[in-house]
């Protein structure tokens, strides 16, 4: 196995690559003491190539390979691929197109919900996986030949698993379905990692503007700090802490010490003053200064059974089509289905729509119902 250092050899093996019709790609990264992943190693290959990137090696250049992510002639096959994408557009601001995820493809030919890279594997190619040095130091220099070993299994049991999976979408007919999912990845807002944005990942359940606003400014806070030190948010500040100071606002640092998620002796150290001046920030936001914000799932009294009777369909629809259904559809899309007269989720259109979303409509409307026959449950359309 060949372990690239040297940037002629990058340049070499991204040139061999590049007259491939697909590669597979993966990353082995370490990101618990820091903000950004640490990219540690690329693993990549493709017809009757193997290799591994040394990203940590002195001098090395990877411009090549980012390139040959961007080249439009080379499909690039990965699995699960959202965190080193994350890595990707972080150091180059790229994100590899044309796309192939192996785990959404699986979810479209009936795997289940998220279905591990082990797994998919055993149930495509027959191929054994050692996790072995799966929680390795990756960032120690040299790496052993069972961290090699095992690294580079993750790239070239994939092309047996890709292949696999693109003759049964040629078979199913949902290509478009996959493409449509790939899309989303496609999103540079997904990886941007923008202060101003930062709240939106936490949950909380208060939308008073005084609440929403200084949750907004200290996160915002929060996510400016943790960046620029590179260390994990919670480093900074537990998310249970910031919706505390949501919710109480201090005014002053004698405040501060009066909430319990809020570390003793914060009050004193050099970040107190910043907090308190994004609280104060937060608090003076006016109600048309806030974002749009998605409208909470509000269920009628008595909504509970129809909720019900959408989860055993959205199972019977997705055992029956050999679609999972956490690709279709969620509980809270399911409740907003039962809630609103005019839900705006995604299990109403394009193919979920197909396979789901024209059911629960007939559902909702009493024209569809639901019998066992034969140990199965089955569809009665309704007069």
């Amino acid at each position: 196995m060949e372990l690239i250092t040297t940037n002629e050899a990058l340049t070499a093996m991204c040139a061999d690559l590049s007259k491939q019709r697909y590669i597979t790609v993966d990353t082995e990264f370490l990101r618990e003491k820091t903000f950004w992943p640490l990219l540690c190693l690329i693993q990549t290959a493709g017809d009757g190539i193997e290799a591994m990137i040394d990203p940590l090696a002195e001098d090395i250049d990877l411009t090549p390979f980012y390139a040959l992510l961007s080249n439009p002639d080379v499909l690039k096959v990965m699995h699960g691929c959202r965190q080193d994408i994350e890595i990707f557009y972080h150091q180059a601001e790229i994100i590899p197109a044309p796309l192939f995820d192996t785990q959404i493809a699986a979810m479209v030919c009936g795997f289940g919900d998220a279905v591990g890279y082990e797994t998919l594997i055993r149930n495509t190619t027959g191929g054994k996986i050692d996790k072995g040095s799966r929680f390795t130091d990756w960032s120690q220099r040299p790496l052993s030949e069972n961290q090699l070993t095992y690294a580079l299994a993750d790239v070239t049991h994939l092309r047996g698993a890709f292949e696999y999976l693109e003759q049964q979408l040629v078979e199913n007919g949902r290509g478009s379905w996959l493409e449509e999912e790939t899309a989303i990845l496609a999103d540079p807002e997904i990886y941007a990692q923008r202060p101003e944005n930062a709240w939106k990942r936490m949950k909380m359940q208060d939308r008073r503007p005084h609440v929403v606003g200084v949750l907004m400014e200290v996160a915002a806070w929060r996510e400016i700090e943790a960046q620029s030190r590179n260390v994990p948010r919670n480093r900074i500040l537990k998310d249970d802490a910031l919706r505390e100071l949501a919710l109480q606002g201090p005014k002053d640092k004698r405040g501060l010490t009066r909430l319990r998620a809020v570390p003793k002796g914060f009050e004193g150290s050099r970040y107190a003053d910043p907090l308190l001046e994004a609280i104060a920030r937060g608090r003076k936001l006016e109600k048309d200064d806030m974002p749009d914000m998605p409208r909470p799932t509000v269920n009628r009294p008595g909504i509970g059974p129809l909720v019900d009777l959408l989860k055993v369909l959205l199972k019977q629809r997705c055992e029956e089509t050999g679609v999972a259904p956490k690709l279709v559809a969620n509980v809270s899309d399911l409740e907003r289905i039962a809630s609103d007269d005019n839900p705006d989720v995604a299990a109403l259109r394009g193919w979920r729509h197909e396979i789901f979303g024209q059911y629960a409509e007939k559902l909702k409307a009493g024209k569809l119902a639901l019998a066992s026959e034969d140990d199965a449950v089955v569809l009665v359309e309704r007069d």
